[in-house]
């Protein structure tokens, strides 16, 4: 079977996800999911499009993933692996959106503005 791609964003994080047929093994950035994301939350959100619709042991996942932090990382690639699933079954679709897994989250970090310390925050005020 080719290989099917995958692209998912979320914050600062851009995930490529390259599925083909396999044992189940996943790899991100040339390590195992496990040690690459040790925390075991974070690992349930990589695989969980994978565990939605039953498929953790029939496909072989590599993933790239860089910018961003752990909880961007994970988010994009999981959004990479439901757009990847959704190309190589149709029927996939239906049960990843009910999850809301294929839907995009666009909030990003808002940027700092001039004459202030963050982008909303003011400086201290006394009017003594």
């Amino acid at each position: 079977m080719e290989i099917i791609n995958g692209l998912g964003r979320r914050k600062a994080a851009v995930a490529r996800v390259y599925l083909r047929q396999g044992t189940g093994s996943v790899v991100i950035n040339g390590k195992d999911y496990k040690d690459y994301f040790p925390v075991e939350h974070v690992q349930g959100k990589v695989l969980e499009p994978l565990t939605l619709v039953d498929v953790l042991s029939i496909y072989d996942l590599k993933v790239n993933v860089k910018g961003g932090g752990v909880k961007g990382q994970a988010e994009a690639v999981r959004l990479g692996i439901a757009r990847a699933l959704c190309k190589i079954n149709e029927e996939f679709r239906e049960p990843l959106k009910a999850a809301k897994l294929l839907s995009r989250d666009s909030r990003v970090v808002e940027r700092k503005k001039y004459g202030k310390p963050k982008a909303r925050k003011s400086f201290q005020f006394s009017k003594r």
